[in-house]
């Protein structure tokens, strides 16, 4: 419980500062009197609420994220594990994926445009694009990381490839592909926010870049908490799903705010640091 209220209070502190700063109009270095408060935020996220279009932004926005997840994940994994496993996959696709790789998802919106016939379509495309990559890499390293002991006892009991995939491979590289779709799906918000603003016609990016163009303030800080909380709670999903996944795992038994216990002395005499002699002995040790 303390725990819990040292975050709410480190969040209601924030929140004060910024109604203070903004309300006073400090202008030092950065000009917090351009900023609204945290009431027209609260006010206009209320109004917000009231109405039609927040819902179906926000159903929009969702769609696409897990449409685009859901195939980055089942894809990068899969090309993960077959890149890592496999010496002639590795010489195909390895050059192709390292040279686009580098290319920031947003940069390839030209590219969604033109290659798909609507812009939903082009949308999700980048949202695969973004979350692909990290998977891929995660899982390729994950599973290059094995211990060829593990697969070798399964071919020693007469298992096959399948066998091995099933029961050494995956479950051996799932806390490095957690890593990866934990990464993923931050950078997904990232770039189907920038895909919705630049073109998309319903989405909390969307939204939030109209609102912008008519100088509405509160309503881009509606549309940044909005995005803020979307990306903690699918974030936070993974992370859950993860553990849930890996239960197998050792955990760590350090616990916040609690600390270990001591050692407790030892009650033995000492050893003598020198040679020992007849008499150090004890009778019936002696030969």
């Amino acid at each position: 419980m303390r725990r819990y209220a040292l975050r709410a209070a480190s969040v209601a502190a924030a929140l004060g500062l910024w109604q203070a700063l903004t309300s006073l109009d400090i202008d030092l270095w950065l000009r917090f009197s351009q900023f609204p408060t945290v009431t027209d935020v609260a006010r206009a996220f209320a109004d917000r609420l009231t109405g039609p279009d927040y819902w179906t932004d926000l159903t929009d926005s969702l769609t696409r994220i897990v449409t685009g997840f859901l195939l980055a994940a089942v894809l990068g994994v899969a090309t993960g594990v077959l890149v890592a496993r496999s010496r002639l996959a590795e010489d195909l696709l390895g050059p192709l994926l390292e040279v686009v790789r580098p290319i920031p998802a947003i940069a390839l919106v030209p590219v969604a445009i033109l290659l798909f016939p609507s812009n939903e379509q082009g949308i999700v495309f980048i949202t695969f694009t973004a979350a692909f990559f990290p998977v891929l890499v995660s899982t390729r390293h994950a599973v290059r990381a094995l211990t060829p002991v593990w697969e070798e006892a399964v071919r020693t009991m007469g298992g096959g490839r399948w066998r091995i995939l099933g029961s050494v491979v995956l479950p051996g590289a799932l806390p490095g592909i957690f890593g990866g779709l934990s990464v993923g799906i931050g950078v997904s918000w990232i770039c189907v926010i920038s895909a919705e603003m630049i073109s998309g016609q319903y989405g909390v990016g969307y939204r939030t870049w109209q609102d912008y163009t008519i100088v509405n303030y509160p309503g881009v800080f509606v549309g940044m908490v909005t995005i803020g909380v979307l990306g903690w709670l699918t974030s936070t999903a993974v992370e859950l799903l993860g553990r849930r996944l890996t239960r197998w795992l050792p955990r760590t038994s350090y616990v916040p705010g609690i600390r270990p216990p001591r050692q407790a002395r030892s009650t033995a005499a000492p050893v003598p640091a020198g040679p020992r002699t007849e008499k150090d002995v004890p009778h019936d040790q002696l030969v």
